[in-house]
Parts: C-alpha cells; structure tokens; sequence
C-alpha cells in the first residue's frame, strides 16, 4: 500500500482515500504497540532525520518513537547549538544530512511553507511536522484517528475547534481533514482569533463557547499560541479562561456527553480546566497514543511509495 504523494506536506494534498489507508494501516500498528514486543522491522533500511528548527517536544519524541518501532536509524537535529545559528541555510543544512544518505526527512519549521521549500530541492520524502501557522497534517490526522476510534466514524460527527485558530496550525489542518473526511466543523473563540472569511473553508463561526459546545459532539481546544501572536488580542488570559475557557460547570450545564481534545501542551485553568482534562470524557491521553501509530503509518506508506518509484 502507497499514498498519492511522495511527501506529507500537508492535509490539503491528500485525497479521502489516503487518509482511509494511513487509518487503516494505524490500525494494524496499534496492535503492534500493544504486543510484549513493540517493534516491527518493516524499515530497517531506512534512515529517517528528524530536523527540528523550532522547539519540540511532544512531537519530537512521538516521531523518534514511531521511526525506532518501525526500526528505521535515527538521525536527530536540532538548529540550536547547529552551524544554523552561524548562518548556515536550510538548504545547506539539509544537503549536508542528505549527504550522509538519509531517505526521509521530518521537518518542523517556523517559517510557513518551508516543507514545501524542502521538496523542490531534494529527493527524499519529507513529512511536515509543523511549519509556522500554516499546517500540521500529523496532528490532524491523530486527532481525526481519535475520533473515530472514540465515535466509530468522522463523517457526520459535528466537531467544534475552540480557542486561537488564527495563529493554530492545527487548527487549519484538522478543518482540511475533517471537512474531507464528511464531518461538521465550527471554529469558536474570540474575534480577534479567529481569522477573517474562515467560512470559505466551509466552516461555522461561533464567538460563545456555550453555544458552541451545545452544537457540538466533539470539541478540541486549542492552546493560546502567545508565542506568535505580535500584539495583544485579548486584555488577560483571566478574562480569556472566564469567557471562553473551557470548564466543569459550562460542561454540566449541557445536556449532553461531549467529547474533549486537545492538541497539547495544554494550559491548564485557561483553555481547559484539570476537571475536564482529566475528565471520563477527555480523550488526551488516547491522542497521544494514537499519534505514534499514525506517525508509523505514515512513514511506513511512504516509504513505499519512494520504493515503488
């Protein structure tokens, strides 16, 4: 089995079908991670580098983990402490690694579209594992894996993305996937985080949480991305948790079971409480989970198809 593409650069180039098959293949890999011995030698062959040019850590280690289960070498990178700080380029850099014959690269980035660079120039598959505010196709396709592992389908599924979407990669991929997939989407938050025109993605709006979780069977909540937002778009992050974070008390106001996400790290008493985080209805920790297998699958696919070409 092969995907349409030779890298993962983001959402919008898959098709539905490839989607299906790196679910399908996630599902066998999480039988996999289940067994006594959680390894399998599919790419021992294959050497794969992990080139973070920005920080990470959940990522990071869920890719390492997922490339060591498949059995690939390892090569890491990190552009702190690089010749990248003495004004090495990224293309430079990567020539450099390549050079020592790598097959796979797994980039994050904080400038958008340096994936997109990245594939222009060399030969291996890349896999984007987050690039500026634009996309991160890997995150997307967990979370869309969890829900249907939680729910049994994504298509129909009424999906509500809360908080910072203007400045959330993740926010914008999981729209691209979920909307392939056949699933409501709404984005809510503040006005000043969420994007002008996003309805042209074929979502919903909402600027009252409240409102938003009544509509809603699942609702992932977005971390506040302080980091790349350049000027204040909201006066304190107490005044973001009591309007819009999301709590026990909101939640029990609704009369129904909805089921929470969210991308991680989380900001514990802003976006989301700990008596929701750590709620029955929470599916964090599973996400986590179901990212190794989903990164496997997705190395693993396209692996084969540079080994068909």
């Amino acid at each position: 089995m092969t995907l349409s593409v030779k890298h993962l650069l983001g959402i919008k180039e898959l098709q539905p079908e490839d989607i299906e098959r790196i679910f399908q293949t996630a599902d066998n890999f999480k039988q996999v991670l289940n067994r006594p011995i959680k390894k399998v030698p599919s790419l021992r062959d294959t050497t794969v580098a992990n080139i973070f040019f920005e920080n990470s850590t959940r990522t990071r280690i869920s890719f390492e983990l997922a490339e060591k289960r498949l059995s690939a070498d390892v090569v890491n990178f990190s552009a702190s402490g690089s010749s990248v700080s003495k004004g090495e380029t990224l293309i430079d850099t990567v020539n450099n690694i390549l050079a020592m014959k790598v097959d796979m690269v797994v980039m994050r980035h904080s400038a958008s579209g340096a994936p997109w660079f990245l594939a222009n120039h060399i030969d291996a598959s890349i896999i984007n594992a987050g690039d500026g505010i634009n996309e991160h196709p890997t995150q997307a396709l967990l979370d869309a894996y969890s829900i249907r592992e939680r729910l049994g389908d994504v298509k129909g599924k009424r999906v509500v993305l809360i908080g910072d979407i203007m400045h959330s990669r993740v926010a914008l991929s999981n729209i691209f996937c979920l909307t392939k997939l056949g699933a409501e989407v709404m984005v809510a938050g503040p006005p000043t985080l969420i994007p002008k025109h996003i309805e042209s993605l074929g979502v919903k709006v909402e600027y009252d949480v409240k409102k938003a979780l009544q509509w809603c069977e699942v609702a992932n909540v977005l971390r506040i991305q302080l980091e790349r937002q350049h000027k204040p778009l909201f006066s304190t992050l107490r005044e973001y948790a009591l309007y819009y974070g999301v709590n026990r008390q909101m939640l029990d106001s609704i009369e129904k079971e909805i089921v929470i996400m969210h991308p991680g790290p989380i900001n514990r008493g802003v976006e989301l409480n700990s008596d929701v985080a750590d709620s029955k209805q929470s599916i964090i920790l599973p996400q986590v989970e179901n990212g190794v297998a989903i990164r496997m699958a997705v190395i693993y696919l396209l692996s084969g198809k540079r080994e068909v070409e």
